[in-house]
């Protein structure tokens, strides 16, 4: 499904989620590609400080918005360690961003979650296509699975 030039960007979110872990928040990473493959943007999930809407996917489309027109939008990747929630698929939609690479599914997530007795989240998780109709989302990337769990297993040790 995923081929190097994404396994090395997916590599690069999961990178920024162990990172997010290990400054007290919750394991997401993500980064904005352009179509020439430049990396525009990168960011970390930083809800620790109590505002859950600090997701990275979220913060990249905002970036995007700000920074790029409407065009360069559509011709971008969005790669990202978990699959969008519904929030951020929204945010991605209406931001007018391109394609979605992932590396763990929303379904992994939940199953995670409930596998270490970790909360759900507070919003129906749908998929990204039911949010955004037409979006062009590839995931998960197998290769990543273990690593992407394993990173769910130590913030629940942690917390």
């Amino acid at each position: 499904m995923t081929d190097g030039t994404d396994l090395t960007h997916l590599r690069r979110c999961v990178e920024l989620a162990a990172e997010a872990l290990a400054a007290g928040d919750q394991p997401f990473g993500s980064v904005l590609v352009g179509a020439d493959g430049v990396v525009l943007a990168e960011d970390r999930n930083r809800v620790g400080g109590g505002d859950h809407t600090q997701h990275p996917e979220f913060a990249l489309a905002r970036w995007a918005a700000a920074h790029l027109p409407p065009d360069a939008r559509r011709a971008a990747t969005v790669y990202t360690s978990s699959e969008h929630c519904t929030m951020c698929a929204a945010a991605h939609g209406w931001v007018g961003l391109g394609r979605i690479s992932y590396a763990s599914s929303s379904e992994q997530l939940l199953g995670w979650l409930d596998e270490l007795g970790a909360d759900r989240p507070p919003l129906t998780i749908l998929p990204v296509q039911q949010v955004v109709p037409g979006i062009a989302v590839e995931g998960p990337a197998p290769e990543l699975t273990e690593e992407i769990h394993g990173l769910f297993r130590r913030m629940m040790r942690a917390g």
